[in-house]
This record gives structure tokens, C-alpha cells and sequence, in this order.
């Protein structure tokens, strides 16, 4: 697969080469944070998938506008955790179907704890704390803090992290997150 990356942790520098790229290169897959939600314009775009829950009904909407532009076909797959169906009644006036979950190839959790396996212990320490911060600005998910930190680390198990990863105590302090059981703030 001939997959790219832009998000706010990328210079500027690589995210425009990477735009640029991704504008000229056929059957090239984008995965990118919000940073291209809004004001870029991605020529040809067929499908959008949305990974977790937008901030909100515009949020939405932005991310979704890649796709389909100028009179053409496109498409959007907005993939939820069942704890974030909460967001369906915001875009509830908007066409979409709800999809059936297909059957899973019942390897799939070896498969998927393989790929996992790969994965250097940083970057899921990354992962877990960009999803942390990104889900407590979300306000639906964050009025229950505790909740958010049951949250997280279900989704530090999920992706191969045994232990949960240490936070420095300032940005627990700033996320409002003092406190609360289940961090590890150093």
C-alpha cells in the first residue's frame, strides 16, 4: 500500500511535499489528522474515512468535504466506537446509512496483535496520549472524567500497551485530570 501521513507533529515543510504528492500521485492513501480538515483542497478525493468520533457537527462536515468535490462521486465512512454513538443524533437530519458490521475473519485479533507486536513502544505511548488529549477536548466524552480515563485505558490495551504510559503531571494538571484514578503522572 502506498500510504502518507500529515498531522500537527509534522513539520510544515513535509506536510506541503506530502499534499503536493498526494495531489499528483494516483491510488495514494492519506491518513491525516484535522490539519487538512479545512481550507485544503484534495482534487479527486472518492472516499473519506472518519477514525472516532469529530468534535462536533462541523467538525464532521469539514472532514467530510474532501471527498466529492466539484460535481463529483464521493463517499464517506464515519467508523464509531460504540460509546460515541452519542454524535449520530447531531447529523441525524444529514443522508447516511448505518452499516451492518461484516463478519471477522476469526484470526483477525492474532493478525492484528502481530501487526501490533511491530510496533515500537513510543509510538503507541504517542498514540495513547494524543488520544487522551484529543478525546478530553471532546465534550460529550469528557463532562465524566473518570469515565475518559476507563476510556483510555481500554484503548492503551487495545493497541498492545501492558502498562499505562506515564504523563507528565503539568499536562495532567492542564487536561483537568488531577486526581483521577488510572493515570500514571510523573
Amino acid at each position: 500500500m502506498n500510504v502518507r501521513e500529515i498531522h500537527s507533529r509534522k513539520s510544515q515543510n513535509y506536510r506541503t511535499k506530502v499534499s503536493d504528492e498526494f495531489r499528483k500521485t494516483k491510488g495514494l492513501i492519506l491518513v491525516t489528522s484535522d490539519v487538512s480538515a479545512r481550507g485544503v483542497d484534495y482534487p479527486d478525493v472518492t472516499l473519506v474515512i472518519q477514525l472516532g468520533v469529530p468534535a462536533d457537527r462541523q467538525q464532521y462536515i469539514h472532514r467530510l468535504g474532501r471527498t466529492g468535490r466539484k460535481g463529483k462521486e464521493g463517499k464517506g465512512i464515519l467508523l464509531l466506537a460504540p460509546w460515541e454513538d452519542f454524535f449520530l443524533h447531531s447529523i441525524k437530519d444529514l443522508p447516511m446509512k448505518k452499516a451492518v458490521l461484516p463478519s471477522v475473519d476469526p484470526n483477525t485479533n492474532r493478525k492484528v496483535e502481530g501487526a501490533l507486536s511491530s510496533v515500537e513502544k513510543a509510538s503507541k505511548e504517542s498514540a495513547y496520549l494524543a488520544w487522551l488529549g484529543y478525546y478530553n477536548s471532546v465534550k460529550n466524552v469528557s463532562k465524566d472524567k473518570y469515565r475518559l480515563v476507563e476510556l483510555a485505558q481500554e484503548f492503551s490495551r487495545s493497541i498492545g500497551l501492558y502498562e499505562i504510559p506515564s504523563i507528565p503531571r503539568r499536562v495532567v494538571n492542564k487536561m483537568g485530570l488531577a486526581n483521577i484514578p488510572g493515570l500514571r503522572a510523573i
